[in-house]
């Protein structure tokens, strides 16, 4: 009888770790609303809600195309100068006079391309992803810098100004964006094909080239998409500040590889998921606008992201090791 008790025991201690490891992020998000509804009055408002999810839009659109990379067991590095890069083009094609939609077309395809390039370099000259997306990093920043001369480009219509600082009743039109993306992510990764070679080829990359799959395909197409959805933050942060900044996106790589680490999907590959990088997201976010409101300097806010993202990465590998 004591035995069966112990045996029923260890099972219930293992659904309870298990459950804690499935929605640890959720958890943890839950956990630090509470704590701040309390330490601020703030904190549980609307306009502040809206403001978090604002406020972690432009990256969090960056960290859906950065899960498919990291599915796929790959990094990108690069995002971030390809944010500041799409953005520059966006502005001086608008500059010259050029049609909204053109200026985003080119400033979109601009994004996708260097993605491209990115996946083909690490599929089909078989270099390592840090590496190419490293010098990418190096690469976009300085056409960049060249681009624009090193100076800003400013002054737009209100028409393309909407895209980054519009609303649609009470919710900005960044917000709108994004979450369409979160959505049009999940669909993808769970309802067709290409998400479920996505998962297979981060899972293992060999067994599923013998199992027929164009692996060299599938890295080349997450590295567009994470091409082209920075060049979609690009246009929505020049839109949002009416300039293209050419140090724009400076660092936002280690946030983005944060938030969707934060939200469960491994750095070793073929396990996670687009809603968990929205948790991740909002935790990001939430943790952000909780140090602002609780009057913590900035040099304290880098410290307490940083121990957040060791102790993300730690969790992973601990996860991955069982």
């Amino acid at each position: 009888m004591q035995a069966e008790q112990q045996a029923a025991g260890g099972i219930n201690a293992k659904r309870i770790l298990s459950f804690l490891g499935k929605f640890k992020a959720g958890l943890g998000l839950l956990a630090m609303i509470i704590v701040m509804s309390f330490l601020s009055d703030h904190f549980l408002t609307l306009p502040n809600i809206l403001n978090v999810i604002r406020q972690v839009s432009i990256m969090g659109i960056m960290a859906v195309g950065m899960t498919f990379v990291i599915l796929s067991q790959g990094i990108d590095l690069s995002v971030g100068s390809l944010l500041a890069f799409t953005g520059a083009v966006t502005a001086g094609i608008l500059s010259g006079g050029q049609s909204i939609f053109l200026a985003v077309l080119v400033g979109l395809a601009a994004g996708a391309a260097l993605g491209f390039f990115n996946g083909f370099m690490i599929a089909k000259a078989n270099l390592p992803d840090f590496i190419v997306t490293l010098a990418m990093m190096s690469i976009a920043r300085g056409l960049t810098l060249v681009y624009t001369g090193g100076r800003p480009i400013s002054g737009f219509d209100t028409g393309f100004r909407f895209i980054g600082g519009g609303r649609a009743g009470i919710i900005p039109i960044p917000v709108i964006i994004f979450l369409v993306i979160i959505v049009l992510g999940y669909i993808v990764l769970t309802r067709t094909t290409f998400g479920r070679y996505v998962y297979a080829v981060g899972g293992n990359r060999e067994a599923a080239r013998l199992a027929g799959i164009n692996t060299d395909r599938i890295k080349m197409a997450v590295y567009t998409l994470s091409g082209l959805l920075a060049g979609v933050s690009g246009v929505i942060l020049t839109a949002r500040l009416n300039s293209a900044q050419p140090t724009a996106g400076r660092a936002y790589e280690l946030d983005v590889i944060a938030m969707v680490v934060l939200g469960g999907t491994s750095l070793m590959g073929g396990k996670g998921s687009v809603q968990g990088t929205l948790i991740g997201a909002l935790i990001i976010g939430v943790l952000n606008n909780s140090l602002n409101l609780l009057g913590v300097a900035s040099f304290y806010q880098e410290v307490a992201k940083g121990i957040v993202i060791l102790i993300a990465v730690l969790l992973d590998r601990l996860q991955h090791s069982d």
